[in-house]
């Protein structure tokens, strides 16, 4: 395996001056995306940016490609994967956290999309929260061997923590809200092609 080069990373000023000649893709869920993105960003979620692999690198053959998510983590990994396949991108420093702490706005979709606007981090917070009360309470209640669900979740909060992976959010990001809908990232594709 090679060593890929960390991806350059643009603070928001930088961004925000840069933006009109950027392709942004944003690589949060569906849910995290409609929850607020920057202006004019295309949602690819990271778990199928391999597949849109061909309309990446034609984009990147246009002009820049900047990669944003909500704090930075996923989109560094999707730049050093689009590096390994030959393709050179941005991320955006700080994510679309830091775009909104420095006062630049975020756009939200029409007000008709009904999905949930948590980010994957509440949602993995609150699945940890609720699998640690729930193995506290059964192992009270049922058979102390119960805690062990308690035990396994802070073991793969401290796994999560050093390894900067998460199986969690993995997983939530299976579920139908957090997984863009076939229309929505047809037309991103689409978008892609046609830069």
């Amino acid at each position: 395996m090679t060593n890929t080069p960390a991806p350059v990373a643009l603070g928001t000023d930088q961004a925000r001056t840069r933006l009109h000649e950027l392709t942004v893709i944003d690589v949060r869920t569906p849910a995290e995306y409609a929850s607020g993105h920057l202006p004019g960003a295309l949602n690819i979620p990271l778990d199928h940016v391999r597949r849109a692999l061909p309309e990446i690198r034609h984009a990147a053959g246009q002009g820049d490609v900047l990669v944003v998510c909500a704090s930075g983590a996923r989109s560094e990994n999707a730049c050093k994967l689009l590096a390994e396949q030959g393709v050179t991108t941005a991320t955006l420093a700080g994510g679309t956290g830091a775009w909104a702490a420095e006062g630049h706005d975020l756009h939200t979709p029409a007000a008709c999309d009904t999905r949930s606007g948590w980010s994957m981090e509440r949602q993995v917070r609150f699945a940890a929260g609720a699998l640690v009360l729930l193995g506290l309470v059964l192992g009270l209640l049922l058979h102390p061997a119960l805690l062990l669900i308690s035990a396994g979740v802070a073991g793969g909060l401290v796994f999560s923590a050093l390894t900067d992976t998460c199986g969690m959010a993995v997983v939530l990001g299976k579920l139908p809200h957090n997984r863009p809908r076939a229309a929505d990232l047809d037309a991103a594709l689409a978008a892609l092609r046609s830069r």
